[in-house]
C-alpha cells in the first residue's frame, strides 16, 4: 500500500453543540446523510459528540485529499459533506464511504489502483476529532516471504 495523504481535524463540542441547536441552520441535513444521523444517539450529548466526530473525520477527509494533491489546484471547489460518510460496523468501527463526485475525484488520485481511507474517531472533554490517511493498493509494493 502506498500512503497518499494524511488528515487529522478536532472540534470543540460546545460550539458543535450550539451548531446543531440552531435548527435555521440546516446544518445537520446539509452536513450528514440519513444513515449518519439514523446511526448516533436520537438526543442529548451521546449525539453530539458522535456527530462532532464524524464531522471532524469530513474535514480530516479532506484534509488528507488535499494533501494529496500537493502542488496541483484543487479537483473540485466545494465538497458536499453528505458524499462524505461515516459508517460503523457491527462492532463500532468507523469507516469511510465516499459518494458521488468526492468518490471519483478521490479514486482519481491513484490511477487504477484502489484508494482506501483508513479512519479513527475519538472524543474526549470538550473535543471531539478524527485523523483520516488515504492509501492506495499497490501490488507493486506488495512483499511476500516464504
Amino acid at each position: 500500500m502506498s500512503t497518499l495523504g494524511l488528515g487529522h481535524d478536532v472540534v470543540h463540542l460546545p460550539s458543535f453543540a450550539d451548531q446543531l441547536a440552531d435548527e435555521a441552520s440546516g446544518f445537520e441535513a446539509a452536513t450528514f446523510t440519513a444513515g449518519e444521523r439514523a446511526s448516533v444517539a436520537p438526543s442529548g450529548p451521546r449525539r453530539t459528540e458522535s456527530l462532532a466526530a464524524r464531522f471532524a473525520a469530513k474535514e480530516a477527509l479532506i484534509k488528507a485529499w488535499s494533501a494529496a494533491r500537493f502542488g496541483r489546484p484543487p479537483a473540485i471547489a466545494a465538497a458536499d459533506l453528505r458524499e462524505i460518510e461515516v459508517v460503523v460496523d457491527g462492532w463500532g468501527r468507523p469507516s469511510l464511504v465516499l459518494h458521488g463526485v468526492v468518490g471519483r475525484e478521490v479514486q482519481r488520485l491513484a490511477d487504477e489502483a484502489p484508494v482506501h481511507a483508513q479512519v479513527s474517531l475519538s472524543h474526549d472533554g470538550p473535543v471531539a476529532s478524527a485523523v483520516v490517511i488515504l492509501v492506495a493498493d499497490d501490488a507493486r509494493d506488495l512483499r511476500i516471504s516464504s
